[in-house]
């Protein structure tokens, strides 16, 4: 493609001449012809950015290498305007993979780049030294939070984010964790219970490499470990998927893994879902190498990010640690790649470049010639099903570290259990069954903590009037609001949009009936129950800042809370010695939800969440309440059958030709007029039906239709299927579809969404 010029103006430049492909930092799809001036010859490589002309004034782009002269005579080129850079921002194994990403997933070139650089190389903008390669450091001078910090939260927070991650850590991070952190931490420093260091970065310095280092590992670790480094020495591509329940260290074989490919001069990239709830894992890699990792996510400040990015690129730091962006990370002579819970659905992004980090952790490593290990206790039925056609190796690791039990698990059927009077089932009825009261109270008379586990936030989920049955929906999206009693408000988990709570329904002014049950709900019923107890609530309502968070974890780890209630975020990623006791309050919240994948999410989510209990020496306990308990999840999570679900859940996939045993893309309409956004997504779906395959090429399309959510934030919303044996079978209704998109209304907006990984 010859440079686009909307001006209807071009600048002549005389030939011959060296022309350059780019691609331009703009929505724009394909790559760009331009000029090579005479003072930039022999000063491009490929990955620079460059400055180009565009349009009627200039954009980021991107060189990729020479390109050809056009086909068309008589074309005028405008020529490269200047380098932003001396050396390339992406080496070349990072632009393979982001023109596969384009390609793949249906966007454009030069908007995947510029979206997998760090702030301050995004820009058309000569790029700045985010500072020299020197970082300050904080260590704790002491083992546990003393006494007197308990007035000063903001300190207490800070000391206890560094002891939670091992005595270290850099002060950029922990500012990013506790608002306010610097400050904080001068002031800790004063008090003498801090201690401010200054450190040169240089490659290869791993002080403290036997810091937490275990002397002996399990048989399975042990043989997990020996056979990860047979790999590493073996070399090439390799994808092998480490099962592992909860509690059998897997983390300790990534680390021996990282350890084994830095000895041989290779760099490591690590994955994560949510660092910033797992300090625990930043601190063991911190511990274990010191300053040469690297941590990456969207939560740092700009120049931390790209102060990052730099070490990474120029060698000075081998190991990166972060979560799906990570994956862009410049890794220097790239060995290994981790995707640890490799399972988890926030490894997939749901707008702009719709890829999901895994998939890309698998083709990185393919690119790059490196082993790729995935880590879950639940692995994604892809992976399984690429363990079956041999794509991918499995190494097991069926127990837990010394031999510790993994927790009995027992059903709490809510049909037989929960109370009932007769009459309606309002606020005032109780959630909590006797079997879970009384396991509670067992826990608390022992000393030791309790997890309760539901995975919604609010106190009751929608409201509803007791004469004419209506619902108390969100204007702007299709959804039931959910009442914060604390807050006095009823509130959309969606757009966020809030309003005092109704006294009387607004079409009869009847009462309104507070039903479904929240994260509020459970916890002020629990403090009702259980008064001597120290509750508290872990959600995002409850924790709105890292600093609120960190304080959370932080005390319940110290024992300073006995019970524990929360979202997904008590789920993943810690490691509580002292929980002995979890619950699962409402097993059926993700068991209805309109998505092939619930029963497998509900699965992941009940298994991860039962994981917590049991870490320490004393055996663990799991109550799973439920108005279900014949479902295939609940069923197979009570009796640890991983592989009965896993086996039952793919027969049911290829009968129905779902992932694994099929691919998708979900196109997706949406609009602000219902009727213009109805035409569309019919168009769209006559569009598509005339120009299907033959019936033998097992391509098929469902819908249009209106999503699961037909509203929101005030935009009507379709949605419209397509199922194809492999994405070679679908590519070629997709190009055809995107270039039909030209002639969309500009009030619709439609994306394509390769590999969906939600259907809501």
């Amino acid at each position: 493609m010859v440079v686009s010029d909307h001006s209807g103006t071009v600048d002549l430049v005389s030939s011959p001449a060296a022309l350059a492909s780019v691609a331009v930092g703009r929505p724009v799809r394909g790559e760009f012809t331009y000029v090579v001036p005479d003072t930039l010859s022999g000063r491009l490589s490929p990955g620079q950015r460059v400055l180009v002309p565009f349009g009627r004034g200039t954009a980021l782009g991107f060189f990729l290498g020479p390109a050809s002269q056009p086909a068309e005579e008589g074309i005028k080129l405008k020529p490269i305007q200047r380098v932003l850079e001396e050396s390339p921002s992406l080496p070349p194994d990072l632009i393979a993979l982001l023109r596969f990403a384009a390609e793949h997933y249906r966007y454009p070139l030069g908007e995947v780049i510029r979206g997998a650089l760090p702030p301050g190389l995004s820009k058309a903008e000569d790029e700045k030294e985010a500072r020299p390669d020197v970082q300050h450091f904080a260590v704790a001078a002491v083992t546990e939070t003393p006494p007197e910090l308990r007035r000063a939260p903001a300190q207490s927070a800070a000391l206890a984010y560094l002891l939670a991650v091992g005595g270290r850590a850099p002060v950029e991070e922990v500012a990013h964790s506790i608002p306010g952190g610097r400050e904080t931490l001068k002031k800790l420093a004063s008090r003498g219970l801090v201690r401010l260091e200054e450190q040169v970065l240089k490659p290869g310095v791993r002080e403290g490499l036997a810091q937490g280092r275990p002397d002996l590992l399990t048989p399975e670790q042990d043989l997990a470990v020996k056979a990860l480094h047979y790999s590493l020495d073996m070399g090439g591509f390799q994808t092998v998927l480490l099962h592992g329940v909860t509690g059998s260290g897997k983390t300790e074989v990534y680390l021996r893994a990282v350890e084994h490919a830095l000895a041989q001069g290779k760099g490591s990239l690590v994955l994560v879902p949510e660092i910033a709830l797992t300090p625990q894992l930043v601190g063991r890699f911190r511990s274990r190498f010191g300053s040469d990792v690297a941590v990456l996510h969207s939560g740092l400040k700009d120049r931390e990010r790209l102060f990052h990015w730099q070490a990474l690129r120029k060698g000075t730091v081998r190991i990166a640690v972060g979560v799906r962006s990570a994956i862009w990370a410049p890794v220097e002579n790239l060995g290994l790649v981790v995707v640890d819970e490799e399972h988890d659905p926030s490894f997939k992004q749901e707008d702009k470049l719709r890829y999901n980090a895994r998939d890309m952790a698998v083709m990185r490593g393919k690119q790059a010639g490196a082993l790729v290990v995935l880590g879950s206790a639940t692995p994604s039925l892809e992976s399984l099903e690429n363990v079956r056609r041999g794509r991918y190796r499995l190494l097991e690791m069926k127990h837990r570290v010394d031999d510790r039990p993994m927790p009995t698990i027992e059903l709490v059927d809510l049909r037989i259990e929960r109370p009932r009077d007769g009459g309606p089932v309002t606020e005032e009825a109780p959630i909590l069954s006797q079997p879970l009261l009384d396991a509670m109270q067992q826990t608390l008379d022992r000393g030791q903590q309790t997890i309760l586990f539901l995975n919604r936030r609010g106190h009751s989920t929608f409201l509803l009037c007791e004469v004419c049955g209506l619902t108390l929906k969100c204007s702007e999206c299709d959804v039931c609001l959910t009442l914060h009693r604390a807050a006095s408000r009823v509130m959309c988990h969606y757009c966020g949009l809030a309003t005092p709570v109704p006294d009387r329904c607004r079409e009869c002014t009847g009462p309104m009936l507070r039903l479904g049950i929240g994260t509020e709900r459970v916890e002020t019923e629990v403090a009702e129950r259980f008064p001597q107890a120290r509750v508290a609530r872990l959600d995002r309502d409850a924790a709105t800042s890292g600093e609120r968070v960190t304080e959370l974890l932080a005390a319940f780890a110290r024992r300073e809370i006995d019970i524990l209630v929360g979202t997904q975020m008590v789920a993943k990623g810690h490691d509580f010695p002292g929980v002995t006791l979890v619950c699962v309050v409402m097993a059926d919240t993700s068991l209805a939800i309109p998505d092939f994948r619930a029963a497998e999410r509900t699965f992941h989510l009940l298994t991860q969440v039962s994981g917590r209990a049991g870490r320490g020496k004393d055996p663990g306990r799991v109550l799973v309440q439920t108005y279900n308990p014949d479902s295939e999840p609940v069923k197979r999570v009570l009796a640890h059958d991983f592989e009965g679900f896993a086996q039952q859940e793919m027969e049911w996939r290829q009968a129905l030709a779902y992932p694994p045993f099929a691919r998708m893309a979900a196109v997706r309409i949406e609009g602000e007029h219902p009727e213009q956004t109805a035409g569309v997504a019919r168009m769209l779906g006559d569009f598509l039906s005339r120009r299907m395959p033959p019936p033998s090429a097992g391509v098929r399309m469902l819908g249009p239709a209106l999503a699961p959510i037909s509203r929101l934030r005030g935009r009507t919303r379709w949605q419209l299927l397509l199922k194809g044996p492999t994405h070679v079978a679908l590519s070629p209704l997709l190009a055809r579809l995107e270039a039909k998109l030209e002639d969309i209304p500009a009030g619709v907006k439609v994306t394509i969404d390769v590999d969906p990984g939600a259907m809501l």
